[in-house]
């Protein structure tokens, strides 16, 4: 039987979880963080709170889904690392491709960074969810980032990144000029502090493989004998 005149109800969407992700981003440009509930996003993505609820379970698991889409969409685009070009060569192309895939949300992902520029603890949060992003972003480029020296990187670069979505936001140049200026020239300033470390970390290693092997070596001496009855 017809739905009657006035009567019909909104089909859900196909993909509620998109629906999701891209509903907090559209709400994210239109307002503060801080005063979007759950039941706002559930509406404009036309999904109930059961529906959110079986997919996310904060506004913070929705951002993540949104970051782990958008690593998605550089890595398949991703051609692998062109070897006739420099380490920070390669990781600009990632990251340029990384703003092309950001530039649709690219209202809503500066409300989200006023947000974390008040809130320290979001600010936190979101720091942890962009070094996952970055430890794939060096990757693509062919960059290592294990060890300590590849925390360093990690780190870093999330800095880097911070400071180039400054200059995105303000950045109306298709070319987007100003902010690869900035991601150029912060990256060199980083890659001179990485060299160091990786200086550093040569230097140190093998006092670090020296100590680890005389207190192995002690504490087996240590456990040798009889042990005493409990």
């Amino acid at each position: 039987m017809p739905n009657e005149p006035g009567l019909e109800t909104a089909l859900p969407p196909r993909d509620p979880k998109s629906a999701i992700v891209d509903a907090l981003l559209e709400l994210a440009g239109e307002r503060h963080w801080e005063d979007i509930t759950l039941s706002d996003v559930a509406a404009r993505a036309n999904v109930s709170l059961a529906t959110f609820r079986e997919f996310f379970p904060s506004k913070g698991a929705v951002l993540a889904a949104f970051l782990r889409r958008i690593d998605k969409i550089v890595l398949e685009d991703s051609k692998g690392a062109a070897d006739d070009l420099a380490p920070k060569e390669r990781l600009i192309n990632v990251l340029q491709r990384r703003l092309e895939a950001l530039a649709p949300y690219k209202v809503g992902l500066e409300g989200i960074s006023e947000w974390a520029s008040r809130d320290p603890f979001a600010a936190a949060s979101l720091n942890r969810e962009m070094i996952n992003s970055m430890r794939f972003m060096l990757e693509a480029a062919g960059i290592d980032s294990e060890g300590p020296v590849g925390a360093l990187k990690l780190q870093g670069l999330v800095l880097v990144w911070g400071r180039a979505m400054r200059a995105w936001f303000s950045d109306d140049d298709p070319d987007l000029a100003a902010t690869l200026a900035v991601l150029d020239r912060e990256l060199t300033r980083g890659g001179r502090f990485v060299a160091r470390a990786e200086d550093l970390n040569r230097l140190t290693s093998p006092l670090f493989s020296i100590a680890r092997a005389f207190f192995e070596r002690r504490n087996a001496s240590r456990g040798e004998g009889p042990q005493p009855d409990a």
